[in-house]
């Protein structure tokens, strides 16, 4: 299907969907959406060299990931937010250019990424709290959109993010109203900015609550299963264990469970469980009840509507810096009850 068929198809002019299709910023955003959905479920590929030599555009959106000792960012939420920003590429005509660097060769990657102008913008992962690939970026003038936020940089900067303070707020309230007290965080890296938002939301419901933040019932990693695993199994070796956790991944979870179910304690029974869920194409946290109760933004939308904020950013940057907060919805499931009879009357 060629752009004439296509906009035959939608009853619209030739114009407004190349414009939509590039994110031009006066087709209404209504229209954008439904003309950018058809052309995914239509198959339509916009030939990217033509519109290359026509705009002079590279046609492709870089993502340098880290490679990091400290933290990985190849994991399966990456995964899915590129699937998602990659439906949206290709409906728009662009590729993808995706960049592997150690950490101490980030701004060089950047630097020689402008000098050669083979991507006409880029999404950044993984912020920390201060990041200056922000300050470099912005220094570099190329249009970028960070996947989440840095807390502490005060400079304007296009952003999309999951309102992970009070998402993990309302999950810590929710165990709290159960009647728990002794609750645990097994949290991702606190220098990642989404991890230190997610346990500021825990300790402001704790503090709200009366209740004493226990450094031990504490935990940072990177999320994997074995932290879940090997934090639960510390915990409950304790003298007085949590009859709760949160945890910053269903991945994280899903050690919990393997700790617990090697001891014989039932989820949602002898302890409660609530995760974050981002909603992972292999990893469905999804049934009629959910197996574990969980605050769920699903990564993969993420990754759509930050790549049309970036095309959009492209086709006029004089737009930005645009920023979007999303919130996540509760879910509950199996994993969470009321707190067991030895937690002790509720105060």
């Amino acid at each position: 299907m060629n752009l004439k068929q296509l906009s035959e198809h939608l009853g619209l002019s030739q114009t407004t969907v190349s414009r939509a299709l590039n994110g031009y910023p006066e087709v209404r955003e209504e229209t954008r959406r439904r003309i950018v959905s058809v052309a995914r479920e239509v198959g339509y590929i916009p030939n990217a060299r033509a519109k290359g030599l026509a705009t002079g555009r590279a046609m492709s959106i870089g993502h340098v990931i880290p490679v990091s000792k400290a933290h990985e960012m190849v994991n399966p939420v990456f995964a899915d937010f590129i699937s998602g920003a990659s439906e949206v590429y290709t409906a728009a005509g662009y590729d993808l250019t995706l960049s592997m660097v150690e950490d101490g060769a980030q701004e060089a990657r950047y630097r020689d990424i402008r000098a050669k102008g083979n991507v006409d913008g880029l999404i950044l992962h993984g912020p920390h709290r201060t990041d200056h690939r922000i300050d470099l970026l912005s220094e570099l003038g190329l249009p970028f959109v960070v996947h989440g936020r840095a807390s502490d940089m005060d400079a304007p900067y296009s952003w999309i993010d999951m309102n992970n303070r009070r998402a993990f707020k309302r999950a810590t309230q929710l165990l709290i109203e159960l009647g728990h007290r002794r609750i645990a965080l097994i949290n991702g890296l606190e220098t990642m900015d989404f991890a230190w938002r997610r346990r500021e939301g825990y300790l402001a419901a704790l503090e709200e609550a009366g209740i004493a933040p226990n450094p031990e019932l504490m935990v940072q990693g990177e999320m994997t299963e074995e932290l879940g695993y090997s934090a639960m199994r510390k915990m409950r070796g304790m003298d007085a264990p949590p009859t709760a956790v949160l945890t910053s991944s269903v991945i994280t979870a899903i050690g919990v469970r393997h700790a617990l179910d090697e001891t014989g304690l039932t989820l949602g029974r002898d302890i409660s469980l609530v995760t974050h869920d981002d909603d992972l194409g292999y990893l469905r946290n999804r049934a009629a009840v959910p197996v574990f109760t969980a605050t769920r933004s699903s990564v993969r939308e993420h990754g759509k509507r930050a790549a049309e904020m970036l095309l959009s950013l492209i086709a006029d940057p004089e737009t930005g810096p645009v920023q979007e907060l999303l919130e996540a919805d509760l879910i509950i499931g199996r994993s969470t009850g009321p707190a067991p009879a030895l937690e002790g009357p509720v105060v």
